[in-house]
């Protein structure tokens, strides 16, 4: 049974006080923001490149400013007074812990999450911009980035992708706009719902490619819409229907996510 080493629990924490006592970001929570720096920090793994990539060198990625990354620097700053506090922690294994954090505290489920991830600063170590998953493309793209490069399964890839329920997107960052669900920093199976439920179409607007509800409140991406072609949609389908699904299958996926890059024998409690 999983069990949170206890020389964390002070830093765990400081980022669920964080989390409380400051409401000011957007719908009221930096939560989607620190789960977007866990992912981001984590997702330029390739397995097998010379320069894998993953949770060790995924910082040196946010540094050198991978366009991908646009305003995870907020989430750095914020994060900030929480490592100099605790200062013998290592970045990667704080961003990981606070991804993980948020999602408990949004309501998700509970992520095994293990310390013993190092920083790599060798800057021949930095991962190529363009390996983080690019939201205007369409299923290939997402069998490539998840399944090839990052090794996961079309059932992990989807409750991955779940995690969308949470955050919204700026023009400003990714050049999408909007949310994806009513409530979205709140963690459930609402993604999946909407995604299902409700009628596409086309945004008319000038920006790239977009989806918008027919009351124009929620949108989805070119990857979101690719969620319901085949080999997708068979866990889109039970991931909408079985919120408890979801949440083990996710829980499982993220912490193989934060994961990538570090052999498991380095991952110690």
């Amino acid at each position: 049974m999983y069990k949170f080493p206890e020389k964390y629990i002070p830093v765990k924490k400081d980022i669920i006080h964080f989390l409380e006592t400051n409401t000011d970001y957007e719908d009221g929570s930096y939560g989607p923001l620190f789960v977007r720096l866990a992912w981001h920090a984590s997702g330029t793994f390739v397995n097998g490149h010379v320069i894998p990539g993953g949770i060790c060198t995924g910082l040196l990625s946010i540094a050198n400013n991978d366009p991908a990354n646009a305003g995870l620097h907020i989430a750095v700053e914020k994060l900030k007074p929480i490592y100099e506090k605790h200062n013998w922690i290592t970045h990667s294994d704080l961003y990981t812990l606070a991804g993980a954090v948020a999602v408990e505290k949004l309501g998700g489920p509970v992520i095994p999450w293990k310390p013993g991830r190092t920083d790599i600063k060798d800057k021949n170590l930095c991962p190529a911009h363009g390996r983080l998953p690019d939201a205007s493309q369409g299923s290939q793209h997402v069998k490539e980035v998840f399944c090839e490069a990052m090794r996961f399964s079309t059932q992990e890839t989807v409750a991955l992708v779940g995690c969308h329920v949470l955050g919204r997107c700026h023009t400003d960052r990714s050049g999408f706009e909007g949310k994806w669900v009513h409530n979205p920093i709140r963690f459930s199976n609402q993604y999946f719902i909407q995604l299902t439920r409700q009628k596409w179409r086309k945004r008319k607007w000038d920006g790239p490619e977009q989806f918008e509800d027919e009351e124009g409140e929620l949108m989805m991406l070119p990857t979101d819409m690719a969620m319901l072609e085949e080999p997708w949609r068979k866990w889109v389908d039970i991931y909408a229907s079985d919120k408890e699904r979801f949440f083990k299958d996710f829980a499982s996926a993220f912490n193989k996510l934060i994961e990538l890059g570090l052999p498991r024998d380095q991952v110690r409690l």
